[in-house]
């Protein structure tokens, strides 16, 4: 007897998906003109700038709510968890990247990463709807598991603590970066004045080595899974398949990050280069290789 699949519903889940996109775009913006009024050296603009940052806020809040409805509808109706390809990896994912930022905002220096974490949540949806969709359907053998769950929901949350320490990794970048300084451009100058309003760079970057510890322990957890999983369902822990490859190597190279933290003193630009490397190579993990590299684990959903 096959799962009950309702298509109905899976289109109602893309309306709310888009209604996320408009509101996401709403708080982008509304937060793209609080950081150009809190570089305003007036005192009556900076203190609108405060209005504007609650506004975008709640807008941003609203879009999550919108969001999660979204993946929710999805997952009912499939009739199974939300995240069985690409589409579904997608709008799962930059749904917990928004709540973990959310719940973080009570660390009031993670604010002013508001307009990054929006616009690449924007960004996301935008390709999954646009690129990534695909009908609402069955699961393949393979992956009708419950480690499914255990080993996608940790993936999930590792890739969500990554990417808000790559925002902050950019955000240390720009802020120690020679030829911002040096530059007589007025955008970069406006780009200067919002950048000096970051944290210290020392305090950006233990932040984002945090970030970073918590998306390395899960990732870790993901790849153990992983192996289990691929036991239960193939008969071998590990088979050299390219996206088992590639979680390794996106494994080594957060290691190689913190081992340097922590024993190498290997601390400023070069560590911040490298978690960048790291986020690249999630990244690259996700799209090229589902779609361009054959193997058991690529679940694109595409044809």
């Amino acid at each position: 007897m096959g799962i009950a699949l309702n298509e109905g519903l899976s289109q109602i889940s893309l309306i709310f998906i888009y209604a996320a996109m408009a509101v996401y775009t709403a708080a982008f913006l509304t937060f793209a003109n609080h950081l150009s009024r809190l570089a305003s050296e007036k005192k009556k603009i900076r203190g609108e700038a405060t209005k504007i940052e609650r506004i975008a806020i709640i807008l941003m809040i609203i879009a999550s709510l919108l969001h999660g409805v979204g993946v929710l509808l999805r997952g009912i109706a499939a009739s199974r968890v939300p995240w069985a390809n690409m589409y579904e990896f997608s709008i799962t994912g930059s749904f917990v990247v928004v709540a973990i930022f959310l719940f973080a905002l009570a660390i009031k220096d993670i604010r002013l990463i508001a307009t990054f974490v929006s616009g690449f949540t924007l960004l996301i949806l935008g390709s999954a709807t646009a690129i990534f969709y695909v009908e609402v359907k069955s699961l393949m053998p393979a992956l009708q598991s419950y480690w499914l769950v255990i080993h996608v929901t940790v993936a999930i949350l590792a890739t969500a603590f990554f990417n808000i320490a790559a925002a902050l990794s950019i955000a240390y970048i720009l802020k120690t970066a020679a030829w911002v300084e040096k530059s007589k451009l007025k955008l970069v100058g406006t780009m200067k004045r919002i950048l000096a309003m970051f944290p210290a760079v020392d305090k950006i970057e233990k932040l984002a080595y945090r970030f970073n510890i918590i998306g390395f322990i899960l990732w870790s957890f993901t790849l153990i899974a992983g192996a289990i999983w691929a036991e239960r369902a193939w008969h071998r822990y590990w088979g050299w398949d390219t996206k088992e490859v590639w979680t390794f190597i996106i494994w080594t190279i957060y290691a190689g990050y913190l081992h340097a933290n922590a024993t190498r003193g290997w601390t400023g630009k070069r560590s911040a280069w490298l978690a960048l490397v790291g986020f690249v190579a999630i990244l690259f993990n996700f799209t090229v290789v589902n779609l361009f590299f054959k193997g058991l684990h690529v679940y694109s959903g595409l044809k």
